[in-house]
């Protein structure tokens, strides 16, 4: 009975909420939205969001042993595939200035109390085996590009990947593949999360939702993911210090898009 809640919510059967068809004008507006949620009261949500470059920088050492090198790029680059979960907080803020509720940082814990919290879980966990799968396909690639033998260092990693012709066919074949991994998840759960904290609708609902918002608005949902890439990367370059202002924003950001392309019933 559990299973069944966690994909098809408090539903008797599967619901189906409406798609808006939306412009990439919509999508800045969103951007923009979320950039007044986090200027709203900036020092909550900076405080909260010390996790992800925190989350980061402890990747980044743990992969700095000899064998786990390789993984480096991997680790950090597939991070962004955590996001969505890592954001549930920042959504349920949004809502809640949405509603002219109170926005204390404290309300980020409240999805522990919703309804959906067995579907979020569900779709938490389909992330981390996605994460997972995209490091064990990494690591396969290089093993079959160099063997079984790792780079020493950063500076030999770096050679071997830059300066050999094996080096050249990962980035390009690791990128496409680190490219599929990340439309996957960007069409499952573009608007996933922020319909499961407003309604109970389960993971097979919030997925196919996400799906076909993506199908109605590949433009827009595309621009999303390119603003999402850049702002990652803008803010993983100085040690991963911009991540607590990118991440905040683009969390705030997604609720407001969601918002944007699915409809919701009235009452609501």
């Amino acid at each position: 009975m559990t299973a069944f809640h966690v994909m098809a919510g408090s539903s008797a059967g599967l619901v189906h909420p409406d798609i808006r068809r939306i412009g990439v004008a919509d999508v800045f507006d969103a951007l923009r939205l979320g950039w007044q949620d986090f200027n709203a009261k900036p020092s909550h949500y900076v405080f909260l969001c010390l996790i992800y470059p925190i989350a980061g920088v402890v990747l980044a050492t743990w992969s700095s042993g000899v064998n786990m090198l390789p993984l480096v790029y991997p680790l950090v680059s597939g991070f962004a595939l955590l996001g969505p979960v890592a954001a549930i907080g920042l959504y349920e803020i949004s809502r809640r200035r949405e509603l002219g509720m109170d926005t204390s940082w404290r309300h980020a814990f409240d999805v522990r109390r919703s309804p959906a919290l067995a579907s979020i879980l569900g779709l938490a966990f389909m992330l981390l085996v996605l994460f997972v799968v995209w490091l064990l396909v990494a690591q396969s690639l290089y093993t079959q590009l160099f063997g079984d033998m790792p780079a020493t260092s950063l500076q030999a990693l770096y050679h071997q990947v830059t300066g050999t012709e094996q080096g050249w066919n990962l980035i390009l074949v690791g990128n496409a593949v680190g490219f599929v991994f990340a439309v996957i998840v960007l069409s499952t759960v573009v608007v996933s999360f922020p319909l499961l904290l407003e309604r109970d609708v389960g993971a097979v609902a919030a997925i196919e939702t996400s799906v076909r918002a993506t199908l109605a608005n590949p433009l827009p949902v595309a621009m999303w993911g390119l603003i999402v890439a850049t702002g990652l990367v803008i803010g993983s370059i100085p040690v991963f210090v911009g991540l607590a202002v990118i991440m905040p924003i683009l969390g705030h950001a997604t609720w407001h898009l969601y918002r944007k392309m699915v409809v919701v019933p009235e009452g609501k």
